[in-house]
């Protein structure tokens, strides 16, 4: 880094400073304007002279008011063009003082807004051309008095361009943070979303098959004695629900593997196509389910195929687990319209016939499955006895379809 990089550094850190630094160079200036005058005939030559106390005077001040022109830009103004004003009326001949005007109109122009810039901006420019023009010792039409009109508007204008040009690259900055910011949340909702629903795959792969285990595993115990090829049945039962549960926990938890891993599992989804095989392995275990569709010929998106398949086994581990040993279950697939219904119906009188009342995620889990596809989940005690979970699916989702794999 340069010489003349680090002090530009530490004048931006010291506004006070530069702006002390603006105002020594713009007095310099106006004093070599002062002592020197071009002849009339011959612009190419110059001449000495001495200006009077009064202009010395009023370009110091002006100067010295330049200092504070961030902290105070309108006051410097008024100042500087009241100084200015004075020299237009008295100096013969004239100092160049409004050049320290000038400068504090670009100041206000460049930090303040475009009405306050036009205002100070036409008043700066009245005051101090009227001024010459009508009081001050040059006739009105003098270049001299031209030059000032001109000047202050070059001020105001090149102010506020400068204003407006720091408004769009900060309005561009703010943007693309914003953007983002917006990036970064939207990753971490997806992040969110991703981890419910592999928790919600978690659970109702652990549920349905443990709670297949807990009844073949009790049935095995209970006859063991006594009928042993029972028994032996009801171990096979439990190898093959332990075997399924083993392949879909792998299914879902190859999820988080990197992209590109060749061992992450390649299985589709489960949708309604093995709704037959889901059926088999609660009436292996004992629960009686009849099933009826009227959905052939539908074809359903992986997510809502998947989210069909969920429903059912959750309600039909809900009716093993809470309905009682003699319950009887109903499933229902029915294409309506532009939806398809899932309808589980059970008949239990058990005492704990109520999914809720165990103070588990199932029913939540449902209803945030059917949520997410913009369906409904209606569930509740049936008249009589029994419970009901009605699922409404849309056959036509704007989800994407990754998001129903495991």
């Amino acid at each position: 880094m340069s010489t003349l990089q680090r002090a530009r550094q530490q004048l931006k850190a010291h506004p006070l400073a530069l702006d002390a630094v603006l105002a020594a160079g713009v007095l310099g200036c106006m004093m070599a304007g002062s002592f020197v005058e071009p002849h009339e005939k011959d612009a190419v030559s110059w001449s000495l002279r001495t200006p009077d106390l009064l202009s010395l005077v009023l370009m110091v001040l002006a100067a010295l008011a330049l200092v504070f022109r961030r902290r105070a830009p309108l006051t410097v103004l008024a100042l500087t063009g009241t100084a200015a004003t004075i020299e237009c009326v008295t100096g013969d001949p004239r100092a160049p003082v409004a050049m320290a005007a000038v400068i504090a109109l670009f100041t206000v122009a460049s930090t303040t807004d475009r009405p306050t810039t036009l205002r100070a901006g036409l008043l700066t420019m009245t005051v101090l051309t009227g001024a010459a023009m009508l009081a001050g010792p040059l006739p009105w039409y003098a270049q001299e008095n031209l030059g000032i009109f001109a000047w202050t508007g070059i001020g105001a204008t090149a102010g506020d361009a400068v204003r407006s040009r720091r408004a769009f690259v900060q309005a561009i900055r703010e943007r693309a943070e914003k953007a983002e910011r917006t990036r970064e949340e939207e990753a971490r909702r997806r992040v969110a979303e991703e981890r419910l629903r592999i928790a919600r795959d978690l659970h109702d792969v652990v549920a349905h098959h443990i709670a297949l285990v807990n009844v073949q595993a009790g049935v095995a115990a209970h006859v063991m004695d006594k009928r042993p090829d029972q028994a032996k049945e009801a171990l096979a039962h439990v190898r093959e629900a332990s075997r399924s549960a083993l392949n879909e926990l792998r299914a879902t938890v190859g999820l988080l593997r990197q992209s590109g891993d060749p061992e992450a599992p390649t299985e589709p989804a489960p949708g309604l196509a093995r709704l037959d095989e889901l059926v088999g392995t609660f009436r292996s275990a004992g629960l009686h389910v009849e099933v009826a569709r009227a959905d052939h010929g539908t074809t359903l998106p992986a997510a809502v195929d998947l989210a069909a398949y969920r429903v059912i086994q959750e309600a039909l581990t809900n009716v093993q687990k809470h309905a009682g040993t003699e319950a009887k279950a109903e499933v229902s697939v029915v294409r309506v319209g532009p939806n398809v219904e899932i309808t589980v119906l059970d008949d239990g009188a058990g005492e704990d016939d109520d999914p809720d009342s165990g103070g588990g995620h199932g029913l939540l889990g449902m209803r945030e499955r059917v949520t997410a596809l913009r369906g409904t989940l209606t569930t509740g005690p049936r008249y009589g006895g029994g419970f009901r979970v009605h699922a409404i699916l849309p056959v036509k989702t704007r989800t994407p379809a990754a998001g129903g794999a495991v």
